[in-house]
This record gives structure tokens, sequence and C-alpha cells, in this order.
């Protein structure tokens, strides 16, 4: 075996530098640190037999057992952040009045949440905020007290598109009845949603109150 000591070896033509010939090996013994500031091609994913590529090399993010490497190279937290979302209630129980659509007066998040202020408690309706536009899921539910028996309830979503997700129901109970709807829609940005009721109890009654029992929610699937 034979040694050339040279500084620097360049292509005769200038265009290509070709280290042996089909069938050969090139080795990089161990301790030598092969230096590349230029661009290397042509090398198969096979080649790499043994080692750890780097996670900083696979992607740009924060790496770790609570991220994954999505397509477009960069890590992202698994599964569905829900956001945005919100969970409002009544302050204090409201009069339904009989044969009346009532909106209902959801005021309050005492005890619940609106990660990006959608919700208004004075109009009682929940916008989708600006760039927040897909696929949400909405729910509401209450007490509404009865004291009669086969008589009619309906709870529905209005939206900025239509009313979606209305649900019918009939009173059994002497005591009271608690109605609740859901819906999955899709919705853009500055879409609105708010709750309407009726009933024919015979005379105006009263909901429940607080986060427990008298809640209107939703949150944005996709």
């Amino acid at each position: 075996m034979s040694k050339i000591f040279v500084d620097q070896v360049d292509p005769k033509t200038g265009t290509s530098l070709t280290l042996g010939t089909s069938g050969d090996t090139v080795n990089i013994p161990s301790g030598v640190t092969l230096a590349n500031a230029g661009t290397m091609t042509g090398v198969p994913a096979s080649a790499i037999s043994s080692g750890t590529i780097a996670t900083a090399r696979l992607g740009s993010g924060t790496a770790s057992s609570s991220t994954f490497l999505r397509g477009d190279q960069t890590y992202a937290a698994a599964g569905e952040t829900n956001s945005p979302s919100f969970l409002t209630t009544l302050s204090g129980a409201q009069s339904i009045a009989n044969t009346t659509d009532v909106t209902v007066g959801f005021n309050s998040t005492t005890g619940g949440f609106d990660t990006d202020s959608g919700f208004n408690t004075g109009t009682h309706t929940y916008t989708i905020p600006s760039g927040k536009g897909g696929k949400y899921y909405m729910y509401t539910g209450f007490y509404l007290a009865s004291n009669v028996a086969d008589k009619f309830w309906a709870v529905k979503f209005v939206t900025t598109s239509g009313q979606r997700g209305e649900i019918y129901g009939n009173s059994n109970s002497a005591s009271g009845v608690t109605p609740r709807a859901y819906m999955i829609q899709n919705f853009s940005a500055g879409d609105t949603v708010f709750v309407r009721i009726y009933h024919n109890f015979g005379g105006a009654k009263n909901t429940g109150n607080g986060i427990q029992g008298t809640y209107f929610g939703g949150f944005k699937l996709i």
C-alpha cells in the first residue's frame, strides 16, 4: 500500500473527480471526519447501515416523545388540539315563555371556558374566530321545569347559514325535562351560533342554571 500526501485534489477537466472504479471500496477509517460544505447527491438511504440520524436533521421544530414528524418536515404535537373551544352557562334561571321561540340567554363562562374569546355574553352568541374556520361539534343541554305531561318541546341551533341540530321531544314527567341537542357543521370564520327553545307547557317555565346542568359549548374538530 502506498500513500499520496496532498492538500487538494482537483479533476483535470474541472468538472468531476472519480474515486475508484466500480467494485472498489473507498474506506474512511475510524476517527476520520468527512467534512462536507457542499452538496452530496446519489447517496441512497440504504447506504446508512448504522448509527442514528439526529432528529434536528429530519425536520424543524422540537422532537420529543409527544410530537411526530409531519409530511412537511415539521414536528407537531400528536392528536388534535380541538381549538377553538368554549363552554358557557346561565348565571341564573331564565323564564321561557309558553309557545314562543326563545333565545336561551347563555351569559357566563364561570365553570367553563372560551379559548379564543369567541363567545359574546351580551348576545348569547358564539362567533367562529378569524382564521379558525372548519368542522365544529356544538352541543347544548339544560333543565326545564315542566310540571306537566304529554307536552312538546324543541331545541335548535341557529347559525349564520340556517338552523341545524334541531331536536324535538315530549314532556312525560311532572317534575321537569332535560332537553339536549348536538350538531356537527362546517363553519367559516365569522359565522355565528346561538340556541333557541320552544315549549307548550301551558305557561312560562324556568330553566336551571349552573354549568353542571345548563350549558352551551363547542369545539373545532378539524
